[in-house]
């Protein structure tokens, strides 16, 4: 373990000091693509047509490479975390807007009807309603981005270090200190599964209604990657 946290003067950061930048550039993206994500997802609901244009179109957003986005954005916002920041937000819309969809059109046509019946409007049954009762397939799609983007803040550390834990990567081979590149990975994996652990206890809290089973249940399907959908299927009582 002799040097693992030993992190070179060059990063500008101790090891805990790159943590909080790495969680900074994760996080702050995945926000960001759900308060995007949101609205746009409403308008998906309530228009069917424009869903699969949306899809697609968040589907090529993710297929680009985060270099090509550096390439374009560079010029504009210099080489800074939000140049990292960006492309993440766009990459997470991909998993959160078929979550929010998906976890909204499970929503029972007698629910929607009582609640039009009562007097709510559509952005009020839709926030008030519909997205409480989304709230597990949301969950899983920001475990899934959450995940996703604390991975791919590495590779910030191609724009001027902009990479925070994953600069470890780049001085491991630098400096010929490959327990820098362990640190990095190990460090990484222990904040997925951190924030994966927050998430999940966030939706036991925002669902009390669903039964015991059913969390257990949920929480394995969002676990195996593209079973994270099946979230929304959950029937409330």
């Amino acid at each position: 373990m002799n040097g693992f946290f030993d992190i070179p003067s060059d990063l500008q950061h101790t090891w805990t000091g790159l943590i909080g930048v790495h969680l900074r550039e994760a996080l702050i993206p995945v926000a960001a693509g759900l308060l995007l994500a949101l609205p746009v997802a409403q308008l998906c609901g309530r228009f069917r047509w424009l869903y699969p244009p949306v899809l697609g179109l968040t589907t090529v957003l993710y297929a680009v490479p985060s270099l090509a986005f550096f390439v374009v954005l560079i010029d504009y916002t210099g080489q800074t975390e939000l140049t990292v920041m960006i492309p993440l937000a766009l990459y997470s819309l991909v998993v959160l807007i078929p979550a929010i969809v998906d976890g909204v059109r499970s929503v029972p046509d007698e629910t929607l009807a009582a609640a039009t019946a009562m007097g709510f409007g559509p952005v009020r049954r839709y926030t008030q309603v519909q997205l409480p009762i989304a709230a597990p397939a949301i969950i899983a799609g920001l475990r899934v981005a959450t995940a996703s983007s604390i991975s791919l803040v590495s590779v910030g550390a191609l724009i001027g270090n902009q990479g925070a834990l994953g600069n470890l990567l780049a001085a491991a081979q630098k400096y010929d200190r490959p327990e820098l590149a362990v640190n990095a990975v190990l460090t990484m994996a222990v904040l997925a599964i951190l924030c994966d652990a927050l998430l999940v206890l966030l939706r036991v809290l925002l669902t009390p209604w669903m039964p015991r089973g059913a969390r257990s249940a949920s929480g394995a399907g969002s676990a195996v990657g593209p079973g994270w959908c099946e979230e929304a299927e959950v029937e409330t009582p």
